[in-house]
């Protein structure tokens, strides 16, 4: 698990100690700006990895007062020229003017304009996107903050919690990969190729994803273990993580475990399909209601976009992604003149778990029950704990 990040220092607004910020709450908060930071970098140039390193000292990983309410993550202040609404606030001096923003968004793009629009900050528009750390003493060297210590805070924030990934992302020499909040990389020589390790490290106990409550469970621990540890009902448990009472006690795999309803849109703009990650997988790890993924990106229950689909989680989608091809496979029942194609080489055989459903196992690998009734020649008699079953996940 990711230790706590103690870094001493001070803020750029204030001149005082950095406060010694928690893991689960950088990983919230590189959880939900990290697209914004890939997305800015692709319109402006400034590194992804910069930009969060940024927003999560100088709003003590979203918690500061200033950010909370302003919605200013870079502590930017007015200066001559903002004609914007403005906030009043301790820092050098007392009740100075900083900018304030409607949304993240605004922040973070006004942010990006800021540096791209300064003659101050031209020269680190010439470097490598990936030189982080010219970025960083750049950054202090041209004036935006007075903390002495603020390139090395930079730095330390990029190297803890993998934040170069993101700008690998933006520069298209990475696939889109949502789980590298706080994995290693390893930097490649000129001959070498980009080489990255995803690992996500979530705090042990209680933390947050999307303003939800939430635990890492190991696979094989009991569902209503958990339920009594935390003194939530075992009905609302499996409410809370869209499971059904039939679904099972004992999980099978590793997973996050909400102690609330998940919310209907999630902190994130968009998810990237990564390879084997169902909607439900998505659906856990970005804290949203597996019903409300289905409405937001017109899909019903057993559909399974395609990898690198982007999914949306607070608006609607124009349309719906584009999904993995149908199976394929000669159905014999309905005549040899039709073929349904399926992809025997990816055939997984699943051990049915006592209490385990149909639903549940559909929602697992990205598939409907009917399929996999279809393809076991099932009849409605209930399953049985130890009973095999043939599955092609999407």
């Amino acid at each position: 698990m990711i230790r706590v990040l103690l870094i001493i220092g001070c803020f750029v607004l204030s001149g005082r100690s950095v406060l010694g910020q928690q893991s689960a709450a950088v990983i919230d908060y590189i959880n939900r700006y990290r697209q914004l930071a890939i997305d800015e970098m692709q319109r402006t140039g400034v590194p992804a990895s910069i930009k969060l390193a940024q927003g999560i000292h100088e709003t003590e990983a979203g918690r500061s007062e200033l950010v909370l309410k302003s919605n200013n993550h870079f502590g930017i202040k007015c200066k001559t020229g903002w004609s914007g609404e403005k906030v009043y606030h301790d820092d050098d001096a007392n009740g100075e003017c900083f900018r304030s923003y409607n949304s993240p968004e605004d922040s973070y793009r006004d942010h990006s304009d800021f540096l791209k629009s300064s003659q101050r900050y031209a020269s680190l528009f010439q470097l490598d996107p990936t030189n982080y750390k010219g970025w960083a003493y750049g950054l202090k060297k041209a004036g935006y903050a007075t903390n002495i210590k603020y390139s090395q805070i930079l730095i330390k924030l990029i190297e803890t919690y993998s934040l170069q990934q993101y700008t690998l992302i933006a520069m298209g020499k990475l696939p889109p990969i949502s789980d590298m909040m706080a994995g290693e990389v390893n930097t490649p020589t000129k001959n070498e190729a980009v080489l990255v390790v995803p690992v996500v490290n979530y705090p042990e106990g209680v933390f947050q994803v999307n303003d939800t409550r939430v635990v890492f469970v190991k696979g094989g621990t009991s569902l209503l273990a958990i339920a009594n540890q935390y003194d939530v009902a075992l009905a609302r448990l499996l409410d809370f993580n869209d499971m059904t009472a039939g679904e099972g006690d004992i999980l099978n795999e590793d997973q996050l475990v909400f102690l609330q309803r998940k919310r209907k849109t999630g902190a994130n703009l968009f998810h990237h399909v990564q390879p084997e990650e169902t909607l439900y997988d998505i659906a856990q790890y970005e804290g949203i209601r597996y019903e409300a993924l289905l409405e937001l990106n017109h899909l019903q229950p057993g559909m399974q976009p395609a990898v690198g689909e982007r999914i949306f989680l607070k608006e609607k989608s124009p349309a719906r992604p584009v999904l993995m091809d149908a199976p394929v496979r000669i159905d014999f029942a309905r005549g040899q003149d039709t073929v349904e194609t399926i992809n025997t080489a990816a055939l997984t055989r699943h051990i049915v778990l006592q209490k385990e459903t149909l639903y549940g196992i559909g929602k697992k690998y990205g598939v409907s029950p009917d399929k996999i009734k279809e393809w076991n020649r099932l009849s409605s008699a209930p399953l049985k704990p130890g009973q095999e079953l043939i599955i092609y996940p999407n």
